[in-house]
């Protein structure tokens, strides 16, 4: 069983709805989900916000955090996964942004991402996984994966 089956299973078991924000996968979180026959009962809806303008007008993203933080910042992960949450038919959200790669910089590497989880009810989480200069298409797929479990454990409690 995949990911996507497991959480499709276990968010079907509590009658969680799901939401993405995406920057760094461009939607490849939703589409693990929807590859998913049956995944409509669980998956409401994504946002690709890939640019800040995006992240600002789909979500609400306040541009002084972007300008504050960075676009790759926990304060912008977490207003994305609250944007989300807010504007969806959803009781989780998780949000990505990240910097895939190639490229970088001292402060921001390549293959450093940040991830939200906003939950109705709860706080919500954050935190920032290096998965090092892997190669985009790996990094891209380490962040599927890692926002994939994410949504698993809200869906357990």
């Amino acid at each position: 069983m995949t990911k996507a089956e497991e959480l499709l299973a276990a968010a079907r078991a509590t009658g969680d709805r799901i939401a993405t924000a995406e920057s760094c996968t461009g939607g490849m979180i939703g589409a693990a989900i929807t590859d998913v026959a049956g995944s409509s009962d669980i998956f409401d809806r994504g946002f690709v916000t890939y640019s800040n303008a995006a992240k600002t007008a789909m979500l609400g993203v306040d541009p002084w955090l972007i300008e504050t933080h960075g676009a790759v910042s926990e304060p912008v992960a977490r207003a994305m996964a609250e944007g989300a949450l807010d504007r969806a038919h959803a009781s989780l959200a998780v949000a990505v942004t990240g910097i895939a790669g190639p490229g970088g910089s001292d402060h921001k590497p390549e293959g450093r991402v940040c991830f939200a989880l906003a939950a109705t009810g709860r706080r919500t989480r954050t935190e920032t996984v290096d998965f090092g200069a892997i190669g985009r298409a790996r990094v891209r797929q380490a962040t599927v994966d890692h926002a994939l479990d994410l949504l698993l454990a809200a869906t357990r409690g």
